[in-house]
């Protein structure tokens, strides 16, 4: 009896803009999606990526093969829904094994609107994406497995890319709220914060819970706005400092009305400001820099970099496919962290101002703790100027 191809039994198809087919098992939703493909390194997380809001308009290729292992949990969530177009595994999910669990990884991608496709070679496409540059791509499910190959390459060329596209305005809040979670603690999880603390402002392009939570248990009373914020909105709230999230996205094109905000804010107040990935890259702008796309950009829990001011090595949580480019920062702002896989820059301050941000994200959850004292640090500066 002749072997079946996997083109015969697959129920999901992924698309490359250059043509090229990559056969799978479906999971999750059914239908198609295009988005940007990119990897994420990461051992633990699954959730966390998924539901992280700078993923918007991407799939993720997972590199670690056990996904699905520890099941989803609503305190795992870092916004309110997945927001990652798709996701791509080795392995077709496992059943969950996990205390935590309430709920299994392929029902809540079901739930959530969102494909997933197991079975694929991740090495060879984790290859694939280094070589050419994160592809658009066209992902499909089918239970039937009937495909229009044709149509899907032509779904994934005419995706628009990233570059610039405003997604900040996607996955910000339509209003502003109050945040008092701490970070995660056995055994009570997640806990209020009772006691007064500094009123700091956070610009939401796209905001992790977790750094949110990050910014209530260094000792912050923290009050959400808006990705659109004007100053007068901003100062109106009386903060002893200005925080600006992580995001999707084109920078530039998000700068468009961000920039002039964080602008008027250093013209008009001396506060300190902390920024954490899009928010880096949004007070680079704002100071006079510019951003370029990366090749295949940065997504894991394991990358290296060097505070280039202390000579101290930080294994970090990136994510982001743009960077700011350290060629261009102007006179009185120095570069203070890079890469080591790369040399991209990581860190900028202004040398005569509490004014400071990185491009890899602190508030890590999974992932290494090693720059939680960003968060410390931006709270000292906010101490010093009282």
């Amino acid at each position: 009896m002749p072997a079946i191809s996997a083109k015969e039994r697959a129920t999901a198809c992924l698309a490359l803009a250059d043509g090229s087919i990559f056969y799978g098992k479906g999971f999750g939703a059914t239908g198609t999606t295009q988005a940007e493909l990119c990897f994420n390194t990461s051992i633990t997380g699954y959730q966390e990526i998924m539901t992280d809001p700078s993923y918007a308009g991407q799939v993720v290729t997972f590199t670690f093969p056990h996904i699905g292992n520890v099941g989803v949990n609503q305190e795992d969530d870092e916004s309110n829904e997945p927001v990652a177009a798709g996701m791509v595994v080795k392995w077709d999910p496992t059943e969950p094994s996990n205390w935590r669990a309430n709920g299994e990884l392929t029902n809540w991608l079901e739930k959530n609107g969102r494909i997933g496709i197991g079975g694929l070679d991740t090495r060879r496409l984790t290859r694939a994406i280094r070589a050419q540059g994160a592809p658009h791509v066209a992902l499909a499910h089918d239970p039937a497995g009937n495909f229009d190959i044709e149509a899907l390459v032509s779904a994934a060329r005419d995706f628009s890319g990233l570059e610039g596209l405003d997604l900040a305005k996607d996955v910000t809040c339509a209003q502003s709220y109050k945040w008092n979670e701490m970070r995660w603690a056995w055994p009570d999880g997640f806990a209020p914060r009772n006691t007064a603390g500094h009123k700091v402002v956070a610009i939401d392009f796209g905001a992790k819970r977790n750094i949110l939570r990050c910014l209530a248990s260094a000792g912050c009373d923290v009050t959400v706005l808006p990705a659109s914020a004007t100053a007068d909105e901003v100062l109106a709230h009386d903060p002893v400092g200005i925080f600006l999230s992580n995001g999707p996205g084109d920078p530039a094109a998000t700068g468009q009305y961000a920039v002039q905000t964080i602008r008027d804010i250093l013209d008009r107040t001396a506060l300190p400001i902390f920024g954490i990935c899009l928010g880096h890259q949004m007070l680079a702008l704002a100071l006079g820099a510019q951003t370029v796309k990366m090749n295949h950009g940065h997504h894991g829990a394991n990358h290296p970099v060097k505070d280039v001011e202390t000579n101290k090595v930080e294994i970090t949580s990136m994510n982001h496919g743009f960077t700011v480019d350290s060629q261009t920062l102007p006179k009185g702002v120095i570069q203070t962290h890079v890469s080591l896989f790369d040399g991209s820059n990581c860190g900028i301050r202004m040398l005569d101002r509490p004014v400071f941000s990185v491009q890899y994200h602190p508030e890590a959850s999974p992932g290494p703790q090693d720059s939680y004292y960003l968060f410390e640090r931006f709270v000292a500066a906010i101490e010093n100027k009282s």
